[in-house]
């Protein structure tokens, strides 16, 4: 059995009493930053050996995973926040799984870009989920394509790029488009920045920006 095990956003309180059972219970912890993950281990005593798997390594080290869930281990995947798969490494794994017959769940949990969308203001009947943008190749032509979205959007960014992704945001929805700008979300500090995309522009613009970030944007008008 590979289990997908969510892990808090921020808060360590965030996270479930099934999700503590099932990682104390399995054989084996894939990780993507033991360092990191281990914080959220040592929290909450759980004492099972833990290993990296990420988007470096998950190539190499999938098959060697797929042969010992075939002779009975139990493996729980995390990843540094939020859930796995959602712009983090599982999928290789899963597809692997599922092709070898091994039986796959995943937990409920957290996921940033849920409370960053419920907080916004912006509509919540219908969204899209993007992810990370791309860096350089097909920028352009997603932003484009993006332009013509009806839907609320959602975006996933770091700190350093935020104030340039708005402002390729200005460019090709207009300025004038609503969104929000949450920041460390379930933390101290939490900020949900909400305005035109000029006015958020022109804020973040104005100071240093620190913690992940999730971009919502307002849909086009058809």
């Amino acid at each position: 059995m590979l289990y997908l095990v969510p892990t808090p956003v921020g808060n360590l309180a965030d996270i479930t009493f099934r999700a503590i059972a099932i990682l104390k219970s399995v054989d084996l912890i894939l990780a993507e930053d033991t360092r990191t993950s281990g914080v959220l281990l040592n929290h909450y005593e759980i004492d099972v050996p833990i290993t990296p798997y990420h988007q470096h390594n998950e190539h190499r080290v999938v098959e060697h995973l797929i042969s010992q869930l075939m002779v009975g281990k139990n493996m729980a995947l995390i990843t540094d926040a939020g859930t796995p798969g959602i712009s983090d490494p599982a999928y290789l794994l899963v597809k692997a799984c599922t092709e070898n017959n091994i039986e796959v769940s995943c937990l409920p949990g957290a996921t940033a870009f849920v409370p960053a969308l419920v907080c916004s203001g912006l509509p919540t009947d219908s969204f899209c989920f993007e992810g990370f943008l791309p860096l350089k190749k097909g920028r352009q032509t997603f932003l484009k394509r993006m332009a013509q979205e009806e839907r609320t959007m959602i975006f996933y960014e770091s700190p350093m790029r935020l104030v340039k992704t708005l402002s390729h945001f200005i460019e090709y929805f207009g300025a004038e488009r609503k969104c929000c700008v949450s920041r460390e979300l379930s933390k101290k500090f939490e900020e949900n920045k909400r305005g035109t995309l000029q006015e958020v522009h022109d804020y973040f613009n104005a100071k240093s920006v620190k913690g992940e970030i999730v971009i919502v944007v307002e849909g086009g008008k058809g």
